[in-house]
């Protein structure tokens, strides 16, 4: 069942078994929030058990490009289309939320972004791909920090 994410009222429903619960849902929050200003877009998202098909296309994309897979068990997803780009997001238990911009018509702008929650270490398996983060401060999540690659293949 599908949840649409308050930016006003921030909840961490779905999300109570992380250790940075609060700053995660924080995170979900501005997600939310930017995806109704830019685009007027109501941000929703679905428990990871009820979600596999978006699940399994976010960790297709992570082990293809990267050859990266997260040990963190993944709390909730959400799957849309906003204008021409599809999304997917996966917001895991220790903090991290991963989305994946894939642009229907432009190949050149794909990407696979991180987020990390306030709180959070980065976790060992960007460590070892040595990702640089870049900090930005929420209203909504304290202090994020972030880092993306390109998509290089098709999905």
């Amino acid at each position: 069942m599908s949840t649409i994410v308050d930016f006003n009222k921030v909840s961490t429903a779905g999300l109570e078994s992380s250790p940075v619960a609060e700053a995660l849902a924080g995170l979900r929050a501005n997600e939310a929030r930017y995806f109704m200003n830019k685009y007027k877009h109501e941000f929703t998202v679905v428990p990871a058990s009820e979600s596999q098909e978006t699940l399994e296309y976010v960790e297709r994309v992570l082990k293809e490009e990267r050859g990266i897979e997260f040990a963190a068990r993944p709390l909730e997803t959400s799957r849309f289309q906003v204008e021409n780009i599809n999304w997917a997001f996966v917001f895991y238990e220790d903090g991290l939320a991963v989305n994946v911009l894939y642009t229907v018509d432009d190949p050149k702008k794909r990407a696979v972004g991180f987020k990390l929650s306030e709180g959070m270490e980065v976790p060992k398996e960007l460590e070892e791909k040595k990702f640089k983060f870049a900090r930005q401060k929420s209203k909504l999540a304290g202090t994020i920090r972030g880092s993306f690659f390109v998509i290089k293949g098709e999905y």
